[in-house]
């Protein structure tokens, strides 16, 4: 098993919290759930400029998403 790897989404949300919809994922690339979900607060105000009530972020490991795309065969 390797590293893992996880990614923000901004989330925006109707007004308290519901229909949340992906609005952006942020670059920034974390090596651990902890890195991401300190980083929440500052992603949260740097993404101000999405037009919902409510902004969410979500961390999520991509590692196994990573793993199954890299099952393609390879052109020689």
């Amino acid at each position: 098993m390797g590293p893992f790897i996880y990614v923000m989404a901004i989330m925006g949300c109707g007004d308290g919290g519901y229909q949340c919809t992906q609005a952006r994922i942020v670059d920034t690339r974390f090596e651990t759930m902890a890195q991401c979900q300190q980083a929440a607060e500052a992603e949260l105000i740097r993404n101000g400029d999405l037009d919902f009530p409510e902004l969410m972020a979500s961390c999520r490991s991509v590692t196994n998403q990573i793993a199954l795309n890299d099952t393609k065969p390879r052109q020689r």
